[in-house]
């Protein structure tokens, strides 16, 4: 396993700005391969889709392959792959359809934990069908969101479980396999917002168990859109709103307009660019991502050592990301200071790490933290051990003064 942190940060021109990101929970910077694959298909002839002048050719090359590619990234099938806007255009484009089935009586489970992208969809269209919301809980003093949680919301009249597979806002990671077999148990389709877990760790959607799988490759080195994965079968048997000339044929009956085919094109690039992390790994460009995140979770794992050691020595600093499995996403809040504060302080010293609730408010206002949130230190694969470094002194500076 080799995971060269010198060579892979040499590929992101962003970082020559001098600027060391822990914003990555909220968008990664993004490196020259997928810049240049933006420029390349805009650079070439494209149309719309076809197989006639060059222009169609190209298009049509360009979603085909990056079906394939995201199809790689998260075990799943390429004609199960469905481009959007955002993962949040995608929740309420599906919470529309699959609320057709839903009545009076109906119950649907969301959770505290959640970004608002996986909980508000699913409430206003509950709302609208007449069905029961239920609000799974997770314990604020370990930021654990269990599987007794989720039992405990669930009937016979359930028709759908949203959970995250990792809080964005504190990086917990539910046991997302048994939620979806509880979830089917009771007939129940699991909607899994994996936008933070993707840009993490090795995604195997048969695995996971889930029936749709949404991410966004803006939070893993690629453009900005949305992406849902779900078995074939599962999407022939969804009836959306559609333009009545639109195709209806799966997944393309799910994509609204013309597809942003410069972006489609770059999130092909993120994709082999994650491929190839491991520079030691060979084989199929699926068995190189597994490689690739194993490597990267060693390397994150290692950082975020650092990061918990350093934090243990600064006084009056609260972790709330607590839980045993999770990304390395850690949320602070300071004794005798405002988060806001520190981040500006850090700022001004070229380091970011935001503060907010960042989307995740109903967890934020489990943990006591109201809309307010906290600072969070999120990492990415370009993050340094001297990255690390200046941020603890940053805290510990602005901690001090």
């Amino acid at each position: 396993m080799t995971y060269d942190i010198t060579a892979i940060r040499s590929r992101f021109p962003a970082l020559a700005a001098g600027t060391a990101h822990f914003d990555g929970p909220g968008g990664t910077q993004t490196p020259g391969p997928v810049i240049r694959a933006i420029t390349d298909a805009l650079a070439a002839p494209l149309s719309n889709r076809g197989h006639g002048v060059p222009g169609e050719r190209n298009a049509e090359s360009i979603v085909t392959e990056a079906r394939r590619a995201m199809a790689d990234l998260l075990g799943a099938q390429p004609s199960g792959i469905v481009f959007g806007r955002s993962a949040t255009q995608l929740a309420y484009d599906f919470s529309r359809t699959l609320a057709k089935t839903w009545s009076s009586g109906d119950e649907v489970v969301v959770t505290r934990l959640d970004h608002d992208a996986n909980i508000r969809p699913w409430v206003q269209a509950a709302d609208r069908a007449g069905a029961t919301v239920r609000w799974a809980d997770f314990d604020p003093a370990t930021g654990e969101l269990t599987v007794d949680h989720i039992r405990a919301v669930l009937s016979e009249r359930t028709r759908l479980v949203a959970v995250t597979a990792a809080s964005n806002l504190i990086g917990t990671r539910p046991a997302i396999a048994e939620i979806s077999r509880l979830a089917h148990d009771v007939g129940a389709f699991a909607y899994v917002d994996g936008v933070h877990h993707t840009a993490h760790t090795s995604v195997d959607l048969e695995q996971l168990g889930a029936d749709f799988f949404v991410c966004s490759p803006y939070k893993f080195l690629g453009p900005h859109h949305g992406v849902l994965a779900a078995r074939p079968e599962l999407l022939d048997g969804l009836l959306p709103d559609k333009l009545l000339p639109s195709t209806d044929a799966v997944p393309e009956r799910f994509e609204l307009g013309t597809l942003p085919y410069e972006f489609l094109a770059g999130t092909t690039a993120a994709v082999d660019f994650l491929a190839g992390l491991d520079a030691s790994a060979t084989g199929t460009r699926r068995q190189l991502l597994i490689a690739a995140f194993t490597a990267l979770e060693a390397h994150e794992e290692s950082l975020r050592t650092q990061l918990d050691k350093g934090l243990s020595s600064l006084e009056g600093v609260t972790i709330h990301s607590r839980a045993a499995d999770r990304t390395p996403t850690l949320l602070l809040t300071f004794e005798k200071h405002s988060t806001v504060d520190g981040y500006r302080f850090l700022a001004e010293r070229g380091v970011h790490a935001p503060s907010g609730s960042f989307y995740a408010v109903e967890a934020s206002r489990r943990l006591g933290l109201g809309d307010t949130g906290g600072l969070r230190i999120g990492l990415a694969p370009y993050t340094s051990a001297e990255d690390v470094d200046r941020l603890l002194t940053g805290l510990s500076e602005f901690l001090t003064r």
